[in-house]
């Protein structure tokens, strides 16, 4: 089972869940889940998780910035599509076996409970969430991108909502990778919003962590419908 770093839910009682998936290098202990503190007083029974991804970090040092022991849901010492549709092949399991964990542990049913991704942690919930029997709630993917997606409509069991934020100066996953993962993701009849972010490279900012809680208090059906 994946060691995960948890905030506990401010009403002291867990009616959802939000797992954020950490990029490459970093871990759960990392800044990640101070996104949960900032959505925390408009979430109040939602549990924050995150896990570290399985893998020690390969191509680094073996620490996150934060200090932490870096992580990795697969190496990415190739950027050819097979390689990472591979890797990401092989950490589904460890992934879908936490996310049940989660579900079954704070007897909870998938369409109280979110993914929440940047860049490789993004790759993770858009392969994942759609293969899975039933749908969660929604998806927000940051600075990331879809694989596997030329298959996805015949293998896809569910279609989650996806959000997928992006900024403009990336220099690490291209822009243009949300416009494509948009139109592959409606190829294969799944929802998608996307945010693209002026100026920001592979990085977060106030506006995506502001749209990105909204798209999920929507599909936790907390809100008004998302811009």
């Amino acid at each position: 089972m994946l060691q995960d770093f948890h905030l506990a839910p401010a009403s002291g009682v867990t009616r959802q869940a939000v797992i954020f998936l950490h990029g490459l290098g970093d871990s759960g202990a990392g800044g990640l889940l101070s996104i949960g503190q900032m959505w925390q007083a408009q979430l109040p029974d939602c549990e924050f998780l995150c896990p570290d991804a399985p893998f020690a970090y390969d191509m680094g040092p073996e620490v996150d910035l934060a200090g932490f022991g870096g992580k990795q849901w697969f190496s990415l010492k190739s950027f050819a599509p097979e390689d990472i549709l591979a890797g990401a092949k092989q950490a589904a399991p460890l992934l879908n076996d936490y996310i049940d964990h989660i579900l079954a542990s704070r007897h909870l049913t998938p369409e109280h409970l979110a993914l929440v991704g940047f860049s490789q942690g993004t790759i993770m919930a858009l392969y994942v969430a759609p293969r899975r029997s039933q749908p969660i709630a929604a998806i927000v993917g940051y600075s990331g991108l879809l694989i596997g997606g030329e298959t996805l409509a015949t293998e896809k069991r569910c279609a989650p909502p996806v959000l997928l934020v992006h900024g403009q100066a990336d220099e690490v996953v291209p822009f243009l990778a949300m416009g494509e993962s948009e139109r592959l993701l409606k190829a294969a009849g799944i929802p998608v919003k996307s945010l693209a972010r002026p100026q920001l490279g592979h990085g977060l900012d106030d506006v995506g962590i502001a749209v990105g809680l909204a798209f999920v208090m929507q599909h936790f059906g907390l809100g008004p419908p998302a811009g």
